[in-house]
């Protein structure tokens, strides 16, 4: 991605532009991703998207259906 197109859907979502840019170049949160990105190995996220319901990681099919009987299992159990 380039800085304009990055610049330019900053201002679409009424963000900052000139800050975004500032602070994406200079790594301003490269230390705080690599913690973020360590604690979600260790929490088993081994690829994106992860899902976790009431702390538990889902590895179910991924669609609505799904989604809603594992939840509304989580909730009978806890």
């Amino acid at each position: 991605m380039k800085t304009e197109d990055l610049a330019a859907y900053a201002g679409e979502l009424g963000l900052d532009e000139t800050r975004l840019i500032r602070e994406v170049t200079s790594s301003v949160y490269a230390l705080r991703i690599r913690e973020d990105f360590k604690s979600g190995v260790r929490g088993g996220v081994n690829g994106t998207p992860t899902f976790f319901i009431n702390g538990e990681r889902y590895d179910g099919p991924r669609d609505v259906g799904h989604f809603l009987e594992a939840l509304s299992k989580q909730t009978v159990e806890k």
